[in-house]
Formats: C-alpha cells, structure tokens, sequence
C-alpha cells in the first residue's frame, strides 16, 4: 500500500533523451509483438502508456508533435490504417499535456481512474476508424483499454523508481 501513496516527495534524477526514445522504442517493440486470438484484443497499447506517462511528467520534451510522429511510425510498423495511431497518440498526448497538472496532484490509484478517460478516448478513436472503414463497430477493442488502465499503475512505479536518486550515497 505504501507504493500507492505520497508520503513524502521523492527527488527525481534528470530524464535524459536517451532514456526517452529507448523507453519509446521498447513500447513500440512490445506492441510489434505476434499477438493472436482474444490476446490481440487483450493486447494493451504499451505506446500509449509510455506516451501518456512522459506527457504527463515531461510536456515541454515529450508532447503533440513527437505522440503524432510516434503514431506515424506504429501506423507503418502495424501495417494499420495510415494515421490511425497518429490520431489517436495525438489526443492521447493533448490530454496527457493539458491534464498534467490535475493528473500529478492524484495519487496512483486515483490517477489511474483518471487515465482511464484517456485511454478510453483513444481506444474510441481505434473503434471509430474501423467503423468508418469496415463499416462495424468492434467493441472487443476496448478489452485493451482495461489492460492498459490496469498496467498503469505497474508502469508508473517502474519510471518512478528508475528516476529515483539514491539517499545516503
């Protein structure tokens, strides 16, 4: 319980570039992954969860621009349609950068309630595009917006306690 809390405000150590684009890159890998059957639908969006994180602690570095650039890049590596994750990532990181202040004032459990609404917004835009472009509504879609919700939390100790300096040394 004591990793859900804010107890005491911890020092953070600079994010680098580097640490940004690798975290980046690895999400893009993870969604690049051969997922089949109801795990495809299970699959959580792992671009959209760095992406919101670093929009959230890290607007001024990571925001609109580099979230569409992103999405250009998942579109071409998941043979999607192109500018579907575009989109998506594009409002994913214009809630991500307005809301970071509202968002950082929650602790984890009611900020993942709270990012629950983006990530719904996003999934939205995956259904609504294959509306538009099938002609049907799959709603299995948002099966991966719970998974991605429920990998918030996890996803957001990790960076903390990565970005975390040493006490004592």
């Amino acid at each position: 319980m004591a990793l859900y809390m804010h107890t005491k405000p911890e020092i953070q150590r600079p994010v680098s570039g580097a640490f940004i684009v690798s975290s980046i890159l690895a999400a893009l890998f993870l969604n690049g992954l051969p997922w089949e059957g109801i795990w495809l639908m299970l699959r959580p969006d792992f671009v959209a969860l760095v992406m919101l994180y670093w929009c959230m602690h890290k607007p001024l570095r990571v925001g609109i621009g580099l979230s569409w650039a992103v999405g250009i890049f998942a579109d071409v590596a998941d043979a999607s349609l192109f500018g579907q994750h575009a989109l998506a990532y594009t409002l994913l990181a214009f809630g991500g950068v307005v809301l970071h202040r509202r968002l950082q004032m929650f602790d984890l459990r009611h900020q993942t309630i709270q990012v629950f609404g983006i990530f719904a917004l996003t999934y939205a835009v995956y259904a609504l595009v294959n509306w538009q472009v099938n002609g049907y509504m799959v709603w299995l879609y948002f099966l991966g917006c719970i998974t991605s919700t429920l990998l918030w939390m996890p996803l957001s100790i990790m960076f903390q306690t990565m970005r975390q300096t040493k006490s004592g040394s």
